[in-house]
């Protein structure tokens, strides 16, 4: 009986390579990483959610990924922290970056990320948290003042 177990808990999906996997994906990733590399991160059919996308498959979510290269200048993510648990993960991260329009010091946005793996150790949900009012439009330069006004305004 003990074998069985054994041969199961070996068979068991390693969700902490994948894990690592995803880390070091983000962490190092490039327009050109963003665009082979995938595959090798997320399931064909994952579903992919942040504030301003809800998307699913590999290529759908492939041109979210390399937008951001487009977008900001020097694009790159800092994960603080990250969690397993089963076959699901929760990883804090600092996104780095300066914007091409508006300003030459370099911008952060903190957020988090939870992920659930399949069998296969390949992200098939990934949901991204983060407060897109406070860490991107009160950063620009006119949107930015209305939204801190509003902000005001909403604490009194």
């Amino acid at each position: 009986m003990n074998e069985s177990i054994n041969s199961a808990a070996n068979q068991a999906p390693d969700h902490q390579a994948a894990l690592e996997n995803v880390v070091r994906f983000f962490e190092t990733m490039t327009v050109e990483s963003a665009q082979t590399q995938l595959p090798y991160i997320y399931a064909e059919n994952a579903s992919f959610k942040d504030p301003f996308n809800e998307v699913r498959g590999l290529p759908a979510i492939e041109p979210l990924f390399t937008h951001m290269f487009v977008q900001v200048q020097n694009p790159r993510f800092v994960i603080t922290t990250h969690i397993l648990q089963g076959n699901q993960a929760f990883i804090t991260w600092d996104f780095l970056f300066h914007m091409k329009r508006y300003a030459r010091e370099e911008q952060c946005i903190r957020g988090a990320t939870q992920l659930r793996f399949n069998d296969a150790g390949l992200v098939e949900m990934h949901r991204d948290f983060w407060d897109a009012a406070e860490e991107l439009y009160e950063k620009l330069p006119v949107v930015g003042s209305l939204m801190r006004v509003l902000k005001m305004i909403a604490r009194k």
